[in-house]
């Protein structure tokens, strides 16, 4: 008794001498965990085992240590929800609450993703819905949660910290493997704890300590396992304390599994007690601890940082590029899927119910499907992982494509009309009026007009024949921001339209555009009619724009797919390198030139299309993950650093953007990951080359890492848009990839008793043209709780805007992106009015006046 009584008075007086900014003791802080290398070092099965016995041994333990004093208490970090997850399934009611209790006494933590990670092939929503579960058990079970992980992957993205920040992280720590690597430099950070700021102002304190050289390697600290031995942890500790990189008093050590499937250790406790003396006080961690006291004693003074360090194990997801492709495909239609569910739940909030489970499973297939270990070198074969990584990749896409054939459904219910004629509304799930095709399967009798039932007018439409499926394309134009217009065929000869592009031996022509392209879809003269015949394409080493390889070879023939007054396709088949079909559309009215790519044969090597322009001193700026960000060295007014990082490849989302200042090219991207800027080596960003390539495929490190020969696939869709502006301004370049990649929905009416409009309907209006909406969706909580709208502020500078409803809105709040509530936002004469900081995202939970 004597003994800890002393022991109280030391840490008292420690965290007195802190308070007056000065720390007599060091605290140096060992936090337990196992590393879960998930179907890597275990299957499905082994983990799940793992999972259960290690938490009733931490809880165990921590019951029998409950009489020591707080620093030695038995403390333990799950690596992910997904062990929760797991629990929760296999266990009882009232063990699953015990564990909950433990948490929120801090023995137990857990961070907000499923499972470690790895990001740059992942985008907003697919992190953001990959967290969910954390959300769930927020407000399900009073959970605080307040950090997340990126672990053992040598690279970070700039955004994904914003991302983070805005579902509620506090804190992060990264140990790397510094390990099947080509990162160098791994030994010297300039920053061995920082704030990691996003464009948009937030921050989330990180630690990322400098591997330490030697012996014990990633077992050490920098490493994760830096607390494999505790006793070695703390030494180390110790003498990072003060040193010149690391002024402070206050250090931690976390990570104790390793590869090991499941470890059980008492070692934190005894080491922790015996190597506490008069000048440092060891504490178990549950790591949450040592954020809270090092922010206390030095947050004010640390140094932010913004930079994106490129991609590494991140490329691997690269050799299933066709699964990888359908994720996120599957994500880009949850858009459609949810908004067009948001409007049909205001009078049928019951008819996806039946989803729910459904829906949970998806979300946490998005926070597995990247589980950071795609190197598939481990002791689970490359065959079950590959397997592994289809059923996850199924889990999402059979929920979203269920979600969006009702929603499509249900909405044509619900709009009014009666008419003997066929009636189908197109759907605009986007935030802004727009004039677009739209398709509509229909194999009806040819002698027909197509009727805008808004203006009574005819408008253009052309029938289709996609491998048998039979539709018409109709001109859609001036369709409201997350809403429609309903169409109505009707009998009788159509009015005369002209075609909506020429097209003669290698050149289609339309009022925007000339193209030039050869008999393997390589486009070879792109000529931008709109901006002084600017010619966009340039010829860099034997390469063009679209061009998968063959260059210059025109062997094979072009074919006219499809003409009408619409839209005209042209089709190219080729076979150098690989065998591919490109289809090549240009439209009536709408300026963008549509690629439609896909491989079909199988292949083991990396292939990339490339796109050379003739932009020669421009700029390039990208979606990278939750950040619109300029591919340059922060040195040179970028966003990417200069050391600790990989360049060759780097993240592609929505779009990549050239900017020459007065004029700027933009590239949608649907189906691919990562782009090469000019010939990018791995240390050196080359900016100065006026060429993209577009990774299709492939193990970018060698037949060791990652899954061989695309796991035995042949078919592979890649999709790319181009588009032109007057200057670069990333809300145009968005907005242009947004439509290329959200294309609008048509559905029959049937809702002879329909509640909404029988001509046009919009749901949602943004005041602001640089606030765009990101996610419409309902509630997690149910209908009952309303809906959820989530707007990114694509500007550099705050922006005041309002954000009005169909319905007057009878309250709303803030929440976190995975939708837990903060605070009640203001609600004026029944719209949202809201400021929004720079470059942010926002996420509201709507509740409309009964």
């Amino acid at each position: 008794m004597k003994s800890k009584s002393v022991l109280l008075i030391v840490i008292l007086l420690a965290g007195i001498s802190q308070v007056f900014g000065q720390l007599q003791q060091k605290q140096l802080y060992i936090s337990n965990d196992d590393h879960t290398d998930y179907m890597w070092t275990g299957n499905e099965e082994e983990y799940r085992e793992a999972f259960i016995k290690m938490l009733d041994f931490y809880i165990a333990q921590s019951d029998s240590t409950a009489n020591l004093p707080s620093p030695y208490q038995g403390k333990f970090n799950a690596d992910g929800t997904f062990w929760l997850w797991e629990y929760a399934k296999n266990k009882s009611p009232e063990a699953f609450q015990k564990l909950i209790n433990k948490i929120k006494s801090g023995h137990i933590s857990v961070p907000y993703n499923a499972l470690v990670s790895c990001y740059g092939a992942n985008n907003v929503e697919g992190v953001l819905r990959g967290m969910y579960y954390a959300g769930e058990l927020e407000r399900k079970s009073g959970l605080e949660l307040d950090q997340a992980v990126s672990m053992e992957n040598q690279t970070l993205p700039l955004g994904l910290g914003s991302l983070w920040a805005g579902s509620g992280v506090k804190f992060s720590w990264k140990g790397v493997c510094d390990c099947v690597t080509k990162v160098p430099d791994l030994s010297q950070r300039d920053k061995e704890i920082y704030w990691y700021s996003g464009l948009d102002s937030s921050q989330v304190l990180m630690k990322w300590y400098s591997i330490i050289p030697g012996k014990d390697g990633n077992k050490q600290l920098g490493g994760y396992a830096e607390a494999r031995d505790p006793n070695l942890a703390v030494d180390q500790l110790s003498e990072l304390c003060e040193s010149p990189n690391y002024p402070y008093r206050i250090a931690g050590a976390f990570g104790f599994g390793w590869d090991d499937l499941q470890t059980t250790t008492n070692t934190f406790i005894s080491t922790a007690q015996k190597k506490t003396d008069s000048g440092q006080q060891v504490i178990v961690s549950n790591q949450s601890d040592f954020f809270k006291a090092f922010k206390a004693a030095y947050g004010h003074q640390l140094p932010k940082e913004s930079l994106a360090y490129g991609n590494e194990w991140d490329l691997y997801s690269a050799s299933m590029a066709e699964v990888s492709s359908q994720v996120k495909r599957s994500i880009e239609k949850l858009r459609t899927a949810e908004a067009m569910a948001t409007l049909a739940i205001q009078n049928n909030p019951s008819f996806v119910n039946h989803l729910i489970e459904k829906k949970r499973d998806a979300w946490m297939a998005l926070g597995l499907y990247y589980e950071h270990d795609w190197t598939a070198d481990g002791p689970v074969t490359r065959d079950e992982r590959a397997i592994w990584q289809r059923k996850i990749e199924g889990q999402l896409t059979g929920y979203v494509d269920e979600l969006h054939g009702l929603a499509q459904a249900e909405l044509g219910k619900q709009v009014k009309g009666k008419s003997n004629n066929i009636r189908f509304y197109a759907f605009n799930p986007l935030s802004w009026q727009r004039t677009d095709f739209c398709d509509f399967l229909y194999d009806g009798p040819k002698d027909i007009k197509v009727i805008d039932l808004t203006s009574n007018l005819e408008v253009p439409f052309q029938f289709m024949d996609d491998q048998g499926k039979k539709s018409i394309r109709i001109l859609a134009r001036d369709i409201p921001s997350v809403g429609y217009k309903v169409f109505e065929i009707q009998k009788g000869k159509p009015r005369p339209f002209s075609n909506a592009a020429e097209f003669e031996g290698s050149i289609i022509e339309n009022d925007f555009f000339k193209l030039t392209m050869t008999n393997q879809g390589v486009i070879t003269g792109l000529i931008d009619k709109k901006n002084g015949n600017k010619e966009l394409v340039s010829q860099i080493n034997g390469k063009y724009m679209n061009d998968l390889g063959s260059g210059g070879n025109d062997s094979g023939e072009l074919i006219v797919e499809n003409s009408g007054p619409v839209s005209v396709t042209i089709v190219a088949k080729g076979k150098l390198p690989l065998a591919h079909t490109t289809k090549i559309t240009l439209f009536k009215e709408i300026p963008r030139v549509a690629i439609h790519n896909q491989i079909t044969e199988n292949f083991g090597e990396t292939h990339s299309w490339t796109f050379s322009h003739s932009l020669a001193e421009a700029e390039v700026w990208h979606e990278e993950v939750g950040a619109v960000i300029k591919a340059k060295p922060y040195t040179e007014g970028g966003h990417y650093a200069i050391k600790n990082g990989r360049f060759d490849w780097l993240t592609l989302n929505h779009f990549a953007a050239i900017d020459e200042g007065d004029f700027s090219l933009t590239l949608s991207n649907s189906d691919c990951s990562f782009m090469k800027l000019g010939s990018s080596e791995l240390d050196h960003l080359d900016t100065k080359t006026p060429q993209l390539s577009i990774l299709a495929g492939g193990q970018v490190d060698g037949k060791g890492l990652g899954i061989v020969n695309q796991d035995g696939d042949s078919l592979f869709t890649q999709r790319f848009a181009l588009g032109t502006h007057s200057f670069y301004n990333e809300v145009s370049s968005m907005r242009f990839a947004l439509e290329h990649q959200n294309p609008l929905v048509s559905g029959v009416v049937s809702g002879e008793n329909g509640k909404l409009p029988e001509s046009n309907y919009s749901f949602l209006k943004i005041e602001n043209s640089n606030v765009l909406l990101w996610s419409l969706k309902p509630s997690e909580d149910g209908s009952e709780k309303g809906f959820v709208t989530r707007i990114w502020n694509m500007g550099n500078q705050q922006q005041a805007t309002k954000i009005s409803f169909s319905n007057p809105i009878a309250s709303a709040f803030l929440t976190s992106h995975i939708e837990t509530d903060i605070i009640q936002a203001v609600i004026s004469n029944g719209v949202l009015n809201e400021n929004i900081g720079r470059n942010q995202i926002k996420t509201f939970r709507i509740q409309f006046k009964k």
